[in-house]
């Protein structure tokens, strides 16, 4: 019956092949950021050694990615506005693999230093990018189901990518005489590569360049997204000046900031965390074990995100996802056996999953245009430092307090923090973004 009705409606036919196409390939994109951006995370121990990092030193390595990631991310998205996402996606995506594989070049703080800098600036603007690119396809009323898919490359890089990178950990040793923590960054970065080469080829920036759309799927589509761009506009702001200076804007900024620091708090430091419990040295059996969690995610993410865009009510998701979150890291901090600290890491996992395409559903609603680009940009910009302080608070927080539990809190604190925030959004915006969802559904 679905998809009778499909075939008869351009408007939910094209909203169908656009996801089915699109969010797929994104999802394999985003894995593959995902996966270049956390994986010095499993050889935190060898770079240590090997090029004489201390935990103070790795800490900010580790965080300076979101620097360099912050001060370009405005600019490329309003490049790839301009250009379209097919081009600039794709280039992204061959820079940042290339700045992946020069990680193996890591021998001093300087040089770690340096090369996450660089990582972090060849890498601006693909998620908000992306972001951005989902209005142009869906409407506000589906793009949280489409942006679940998209979040999928989240969990299936650590589900897979743990598993991968401690393989190549314990198989590439030695190779042509270079470490096996090298060979991972090569391998994994040129593979981002590649699928930056495919992306070119396989993308469409705009309905009106897709040649899988027909003539009056591509008009009703973007005849929708047309309509609810006029509407975003009545409402909110409409340059991208405008934007940056927007209150709405700046507490979606701290909202995502909140989540950020949540996120990569514990991405940075679950290897080495089942690593201590098991006493096992990071490789691929740890990488099996740090699978889990993300697999619990990867099962739960498109299930809550489609209830949530069926009910109105991914503001009120968002806030429960990110509680989750935030209990689950502190759960994390109890005891000192294995099943229920990877529990509780399942917990926070899929908590901190879920919420971020919940989260992307709002500004995506408030925004159109250039105000999009530049206000999208903001928050991912703004909002991803928080990777930058997570793992330099929870390093300070240990040491003020001599307590590994006392780092978690904190980012527990974080999560919580979000969640008021959350809460605070005034009954006027709410009303408004339900009131153009609403529209789009008309539509």
């Amino acid at each position: 019956m679905q998809t009778q009705a499909a075939n008869h409606d351009p408007l939910a036919s094209a909203v169908s092949k656009a996801r089915l196409r699109l969010a797929p390939f994104l999802a394999l994109m985003f894995a593959l950021s995902m996966l270049d951006r956390s994986n010095v995370g499993f050889v935190k121990q060898a770079l240590m050694v090997d090029a004489n990092i201390g935990n103070a030193a790795y800490a900010l390595g580790a965080g300076i990615f979101f620097i360099g990631y912050a001060v370009f991310e405005i600019p490329s998205n309003l490049i790839l506005h301009r250009v379209g996402a097919r081009v600039w996606l794709s280039r992204i995506m061959v820079t940042w693999g290339l700045a992946s594989a020069a990680m193996m070049f890591a021998h001093d703080e300087t040089s770690f230093y340096v090369l996450r800098f660089i990582l972090g600036v060849a890498e601006a603007g693909f998620s908000p990018g992306v972001i951005l690119y989902s209005t142009y396809w869906f409407p506000a009323s589906q793009r949280g189901k489409a942006l679940g898919v998209y979040y999928f490359g989240l969990p299936v890089a650590l589900v897979l990518g743990g598993p991968v990178s401690g393989l190549l950990l314990d198989v590439m040793g030695g190779q042509l005489g270079l470490r096996n923590w090298q060979w991972m960054f090569i391998i994994e970065g040129l593979a981002a590569s590649v699928v930056g080469v495919i992306a070119f080829f396989y993308l469409a920036s705009k309905p009106r360049d897709a040649k899988w759309l027909n003539a009056d799927e591509k008009t009703a589509l973007e005849a929708a997204i047309a309509a609810e761009d006029n509407r975003k506009t009545a409402h909110g702001p409409a340059t991208a000046l405008s934007a940056l200076g927007n209150w709405q804007v700046l507490r979606f900024v701290a909202i995502y900031f909140a989540i950020q620091v949540s996120v990569y708090g514990v991405i940075f430091y679950l290897p080495t965390r089942i690593s201590e419990l098991t006493g096992m040295a990071i490789g691929a059996k740890v990488g099996l074990l740090t699978a889990i969690p993300w697999l619990c995610a990867l099962i739960s993410l498109r299930l809550i995100t489609g209830i949530a865009d069926a009910r109105g009510k991914q503001r009120e998701f968002a806030m429960a996802m990110l509680a989750m979150a935030a209990t689950g890291i502190a759960l994390s901090t109890l005891g000192h056996e294995l099943v229920p600290v990877l529990m509780a890491f399942c917990l926070a996992t899929v908590g901190f999953v879920v919420v971020q395409p919940l989260f992307w559903t709002l500004p995506t609603a408030y925004l159109s245009g250039t105000a999009a680009a530049s206000g999208i940009a903001l928050i991912g910009a703004l909002g991803n430092l928080g990777g930058f302080i997570a793992p330099t608070l929870k390093t300070a927080v240990e040491s003020a307090f001599h307590s590994q539990q006392a780092g978690m809190l904190a980012l527990t604190i974080a999560g919580v923090v979000g969640v008021l925030l959350l809460m605070s959004i005034g009954a006027r915006t709410r009303r408004d973004s339900t009131l153009r969802l609403g529209s789009s559904e008309a539509a």
